[in-house]
Protein backbone atom coordinates (compact mmCIF):
# COMPACT_ATOMS: atom_id res chain seq x y z
CA UNK A 1 0.00 0.00 0.00
CA UNK A 2 1.53 3.68 -0.85
CA UNK A 3 0.68 6.89 0.45
CA UNK A 4 2.76 9.72 -0.61
CA UNK A 5 5.56 7.78 -0.74
CA UNK A 6 5.15 5.76 2.34
CA UNK A 7 4.54 2.35 2.16
CA UNK A 8 3.16 0.01 5.38
CA UNK A 9 3.97 -3.72 5.57
CA UNK A 10 1.54 -5.86 7.74
CA UNK A 11 2.97 -9.04 9.52
CA UNK A 12 1.90 -10.65 12.67
CA UNK A 13 -0.95 -9.77 14.31
CA UNK A 14 -1.60 -6.53 13.04
CA UNK A 15 1.77 -5.07 13.21
CA UNK A 16 3.23 -3.47 10.71
CA UNK A 17 6.30 -1.27 9.69
CA UNK A 18 6.12 2.04 7.08
CA UNK A 19 8.94 2.28 4.70
CA UNK A 20 9.53 5.63 3.30
CA UNK A 21 12.66 8.27 2.42
CA UNK A 22 15.18 9.09 4.51
CA UNK A 23 14.63 12.45 6.51
CA UNK A 24 16.89 14.96 7.61
CA UNK A 25 15.00 14.08 11.09
CA UNK A 26 16.26 10.55 11.01
CA UNK A 27 18.92 10.09 13.55
CA UNK A 28 21.58 8.84 11.69
CA UNK A 29 23.03 7.61 15.32
CA UNK A 30 19.96 5.60 15.27
CA UNK A 31 20.28 4.11 11.77
CA UNK A 32 24.48 3.08 12.39
CA UNK A 33 23.19 1.23 15.59
CA UNK A 34 20.89 -0.67 13.03
CA UNK A 35 23.54 -1.57 10.86
CA UNK A 36 26.15 -2.46 13.89
CA UNK A 37 22.97 -4.72 15.42
CA UNK A 38 22.08 -6.47 11.85
CA UNK A 39 25.50 -7.05 10.85
CA UNK A 40 26.60 -8.25 14.22
CA UNK A 41 26.07 -11.97 12.96
CA UNK A 42 28.07 -11.70 10.05
CA UNK A 43 30.73 -10.49 12.10
CA UNK A 44 30.66 -13.09 14.38
CA UNK A 45 31.22 -15.55 11.68
CA UNK A 46 34.54 -13.49 11.02
CA UNK A 47 33.18 -11.51 8.08
CA UNK A 48 34.68 -7.72 8.57
CA UNK A 49 30.97 -5.93 6.42
CA UNK A 50 31.58 -2.01 6.88
CA UNK A 51 28.60 -2.00 7.60
CA UNK A 52 29.29 -3.85 11.02
CA UNK A 53 31.94 -1.70 12.26
CA UNK A 54 31.29 1.88 10.31
CA UNK A 55 30.56 5.37 11.92
CA UNK A 56 28.24 7.58 11.55
CA UNK A 57 30.24 9.79 9.18
CA UNK A 58 30.42 7.04 6.99
CA UNK A 59 26.92 6.59 7.35
CA UNK A 60 25.89 9.62 6.58
CA UNK A 61 28.39 9.49 3.39
CA UNK A 62 26.69 6.55 1.77
CA UNK A 63 23.40 7.87 2.42
CA UNK A 64 24.20 11.41 0.76
CA UNK A 65 25.80 9.34 -2.33
CA UNK A 66 22.72 7.36 -3.04
CA UNK A 67 20.25 7.81 -5.08
CA UNK A 68 17.48 6.99 -2.82
CA UNK A 69 18.09 6.00 0.59
CA UNK A 70 15.29 4.01 2.34
CA UNK A 71 14.36 3.80 6.37
CA UNK A 72 11.30 0.99 7.58
CA UNK A 73 9.78 2.09 10.88
CA UNK A 74 8.70 -0.02 13.92
CA UNK A 75 6.93 1.75 16.90
CA UNK A 76 8.79 4.87 16.22
CA UNK A 77 11.90 3.26 15.84
CA UNK A 78 14.89 2.60 12.58
CA UNK A 79 14.33 -0.99 12.22
CA UNK A 80 15.38 -1.42 8.63
CA UNK A 81 17.16 0.22 5.55
CA UNK A 82 18.44 0.28 1.86
CA UNK A 83 20.58 2.51 -0.37
CA UNK A 84 19.88 2.64 -4.12
CA UNK A 85 22.78 4.45 -6.09
CA UNK A 86 23.13 5.33 -9.60
CA UNK A 87 25.41 3.69 -12.22
CA UNK A 88 29.12 4.54 -10.77
CA UNK A 89 32.14 3.96 -12.06
CA UNK A 90 34.01 1.33 -9.86
CA UNK A 91 37.94 0.35 -9.41
CA UNK A 92 37.37 -3.49 -8.54
CA UNK A 93 34.02 -4.60 -10.33
CA UNK A 94 33.60 -4.45 -14.13
CA UNK A 95 30.34 -5.15 -13.65
CA UNK A 96 29.58 -1.95 -11.63
CA UNK A 97 31.30 -0.11 -14.62
CA UNK A 98 28.44 -0.72 -16.52
CA UNK A 99 26.00 2.58 -16.92
CA UNK A 100 22.83 0.17 -17.07
CA UNK A 101 23.49 -1.14 -13.57
CA UNK A 102 22.68 0.33 -10.82
CA UNK A 103 23.37 -1.21 -7.19
CA UNK A 104 22.07 -1.72 -3.70
CA UNK A 105 24.13 -1.33 -0.21
CA UNK A 106 23.40 -0.72 3.09
CA UNK A 107 20.62 -2.96 3.59
CA UNK A 108 19.90 -4.51 6.99
CA UNK A 109 16.52 -5.28 8.93
CA UNK A 110 16.63 -5.50 12.74
CA UNK A 111 17.19 -8.82 13.73
CA UNK A 112 14.88 -9.75 15.73
CA UNK A 113 12.22 -8.54 13.08
CA UNK A 114 14.46 -11.11 10.12
CA UNK A 115 12.31 -13.73 8.96
CA UNK A 116 8.59 -11.67 8.62
CA UNK A 117 9.05 -10.74 5.25
CA UNK A 118 10.35 -7.30 5.53
CA UNK A 119 13.61 -7.44 3.60
CA UNK A 120 11.54 -9.03 1.11
CA UNK A 121 9.38 -5.77 0.79
CA UNK A 122 12.51 -3.64 0.68
CA UNK A 123 13.71 -5.25 -2.02
CA UNK A 124 10.04 -4.93 -3.34
CA UNK A 125 10.14 -0.72 -3.55
CA UNK A 126 13.76 -0.74 -4.58
CA UNK A 127 13.02 -2.93 -7.53
CA UNK A 128 10.54 -0.81 -8.50
CA UNK A 129 12.08 2.44 -8.02
CA UNK A 130 15.36 1.55 -10.30
CA UNK A 131 13.25 0.96 -12.81
CA UNK A 132 12.62 4.89 -13.18
CA UNK A 133 16.01 5.21 -13.72
CA UNK A 134 16.48 5.95 -17.00
CA UNK A 135 18.69 3.56 -18.70
CA UNK A 136 19.65 0.86 -16.13
CA UNK A 137 18.51 -2.44 -16.83
CA UNK A 138 20.20 -4.33 -13.82
CA UNK A 139 20.23 -4.67 -10.10
CA UNK A 140 23.50 -5.25 -8.53
CA UNK A 141 24.67 -6.03 -5.48
CA UNK A 142 27.46 -7.98 -3.30
CA UNK A 143 28.18 -10.03 -0.36
CA UNK A 144 30.20 -12.23 1.22
CA UNK A 145 31.19 -15.23 -0.85
CA UNK A 146 30.13 -17.47 2.64
CA UNK A 147 27.34 -15.65 3.52
CA UNK A 148 25.32 -18.92 1.78
CA UNK A 149 22.20 -17.59 3.81
CA UNK A 150 22.27 -14.03 1.68
CA UNK A 151 23.19 -15.74 -1.18
CA UNK A 152 20.40 -17.98 -1.43
CA UNK A 153 17.99 -14.64 -0.42
CA UNK A 154 19.18 -13.28 -3.42
CA UNK A 155 18.72 -16.70 -5.81
CA UNK A 156 15.05 -16.99 -4.47
CA UNK A 157 14.67 -13.21 -5.77
CA UNK A 158 16.37 -13.89 -9.10
CA UNK A 159 19.85 -12.50 -8.74
CA UNK A 160 22.37 -14.66 -10.71
CA UNK A 161 26.16 -14.84 -10.45
CA UNK A 162 28.01 -11.92 -12.26
CA UNK A 163 31.33 -12.14 -10.66
CA UNK A 164 33.54 -12.35 -7.79
CA UNK A 165 35.54 -9.14 -6.44
CA UNK A 166 37.89 -8.19 -3.53
CA UNK A 167 37.31 -4.83 -1.66
CA UNK A 168 40.60 -3.78 0.01
CA UNK A 169 37.97 -2.72 3.12
CA UNK A 170 36.84 -6.18 3.85
CA UNK A 171 38.68 -9.68 4.79
CA UNK A 172 36.70 -11.63 2.06
CA UNK A 173 35.70 -12.22 -1.42
CA UNK A 174 32.50 -10.88 -2.53
CA UNK A 175 29.96 -12.38 -4.97
CA UNK A 176 28.67 -9.34 -7.17
CA UNK A 177 24.90 -10.76 -7.76
CA UNK A 178 22.45 -9.19 -10.49
CA UNK A 179 18.95 -8.98 -11.55
CA UNK A 180 17.15 -7.99 -14.79
CA UNK A 181 14.41 -5.09 -14.41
Amino acid sequence: MQENNLYSFYFGNNEYVKFRLISQDDSIEELTRLLHKSYKALADMGLKYVASYQDESITLKRINNAYKSYVGIYKNNIVATVSLYNPRPSDVSDWYNNDFVAKIGQFAVLPELQRYGIGSRMMDIIENEVQRINGVRELALDTSETAYHLIDFYKKRGYRYVETINWSMTNYCSVVLSKSL
